[in-house]
């Protein structure tokens, strides 16, 4: 299993998580797609947008591993913002590719490609530290 070295493990402030420790000894979770409903939580609306913006500054558009991402965080987006990269897609696979549908992400999360960075996402590297 890829680890995505330096990508944020929750959301900052809360216990919304990110991405997982280690593999499932039963095999990966599925990754499925999960319907958003407009009553949700807006905590877990919030989480979404957290999610989606460390996606986007840390993938942008290139095809990425799913790796250690957390299933349940990436069945939120699934079939929507978040497409298989491959065909066929194995959905119970570490190694799947994914990759950013970034019209469908911007459409349904404006605030991640605006200018400013409200999660303090943008400018991390690939090991997760700030150069400048």
């Amino acid at each position: 299993m890829t680890k995505h070295r330096g990508f944020p493990g929750r959301l900052p402030g809360t216990d919304f998580q990110f991405t997982i420790r280690r593999a499932n000894k039963k095999g990966a979770t599925p990754i499925i797609r999960r319907e958003r409903y407009a009553d949700r939580r807006p905590a877990d609306k919030r989480a979404d947008t957290g999610f989606m913006a460390a996606l986007w500054n840390y993938f942008g558009e290139e095809e990425f591993e799913r790796g250690n991402l957390d299933a349940g965080r990436l069945s939120w987006l699934f079939g929507r913002e978040v497409v298989p990269a491959e065909d066929p897609f194995d959905p119970e696979s570490y190694e799947a590719m994914l990759k950013i549908d970034r019209a469908a992400a911007e459409a349904s999360f404006p605030d991640v490609f605006a200018d400013d960075d409200p999660f303090g996402f943008e400018g991390l590297d690939d090991d997760g530290w700030d150069d400048e």
